[in-house]
């Protein structure tokens, strides 16, 4: 049987879900819900589902068993939580939430009525960043001694203006950090491992009307001694592919997006000539450097197809369940407390 999937907030990102979705075998988008109307109506009517107005009709929907929750970003939990109590599973955009409290609340949710929770991530998924995850796992990079992210995208006035919530505290929780470069930040404590410390700077530097920051550097301390830098920003024309960097006493990789800049170790296998060439071009974005649009849907299918294994059993947890989508939020809020009190503040 097809797994029924429905569809809350219907802005941009709910395009790529539902792309994400039809490209599966054996799902079907049954549902999606908005407060307006004629928005519910105009979606399902170009990807043939049924169009809700209402939480609790869209939640009584007998086909619906996954709700995909792509509200703004400090209303998921408001979204998550009784799609959670009416024994849905769910899985959340980034980010999880915008408070720890919030992302706590809806794990243990989650935990108490016996569903499943997760948060997007799609990165994870990408064929290049598992090439990396195996070769970390190895153990080919010797001790890892510098992990880097860098996030130098582009975001134009008109795109903070044209959304009542972009740029806000309430509703985006963060501006560059949290809103864009959140995707870089999860894969680089994926592959390096968890953040112990950071010490950071922020600033609004190319934008007006925004609360939250558009520049954001940070200095990192891993748990396994390691350090390292992030830097986020949407104030850098005219964008560039997201960029993490895993660098160690026997190797060093450069992820460009999903390409590959540097695959070097010190023991070469017989595969790593294939790698190099086989990722060498392999994006077929933008990445969202400049343009939030210019993203494939790819990744989001993969998670999807990855929950799906585990509803029907042969897998047991989601790569990125509920506690591992947490870990990139906690990290940038640690970043913003460091920026605002001027002190290294160790990551909850």
């Amino acid at each position: 049987m097809a797994v029924g999937f429905g569809i809350i907030g219907l802005g941009l990102i709910a395009e790529f879900h539902a792309k994400a979705i039809q490209a599966m075998s054996s799902a079907r988008l049954v549902a999606c819900l908005s407060r307006d109307r004629q928005k519910a109506e105009r979606f399902a009517g170009v990807h043939r589902c049924r169009g809700y107005d209402s939480m609790s009709a869209f939640l009584q929907d007998p086909e619906l068993e996954v709700v995909c929750v792509c509200t703004p970003s400090g209303a998921h939990l408001e979204a998550a939580l009784p799609a959670i109590e009416a024994g849905r599973h769910v899985i959340v955009e980034k980010p999880l939430e915008i408070t720890l409290e919030r992302c706590d609340r809806m794990i243990e949710a989650a935990a108490k009525a016996g569903v499943q929770l997760a948060g997007i991530f799609p990165s994870r998924f990408h064929d290049l960043s598992l090439v990396a995850r195996e070769a970390v796992d190895a153990g080919r990079f010797g001790r890892l001694t510098l992990g880097n992210a860098y996030v130098k995208w582009y975001r134009s006035q008109e795109y903070y203006d044209s959304g009542g919530w972009k740029g806000t505290r309430q509703y985006d929780g963060g501006g560059a950090l949290m809103n864009q470069s959140i995707h870089a930040i999860d894969l680089l404590q994926w592959l390096m491992g968890p953040v112990e410390r950071v010490a950071a700077f922020t600033g609004t530097l190319a934008h007006d009307r925004i609360e939250v920051e558009d520049t954001a550097v940070a200095g990192v301390q891993f748990a396994n001694g390691a350090l390292g830098t992030i830097e986020g920003a949407t104030s850098v024309y005219p964008g560039f592919y997201k960029r993490i960097e895993l660098l160690g006493t026997a190797g060093s990789v450069v992820l460009d997006e999903e390409n590959i800049t540097t695959w070097t170790f010190a023991e070469e296998q017989p595969d790593d000539s294939r790698i190099r060439e086989q990722f060498r071009r392999s994006t077929r974005t933008g990445g969202g450097a400049s343009d939030p649009a210019s993203i494939g849907f790819h990744g989001h299918q993969r998670q999807f197809e990855d929950l799906q294994r585990v509803l029907d059993g042969t897998s047991g947890q989601p790569l990125v369940n509920g506690e591992e989508a947490r870990k990139a939020v906690a990290i940038i809020l640690a970043i913003y407390e460091s920026a605002r009190t001027g002190r290294p503040v160790r990551v909850q």
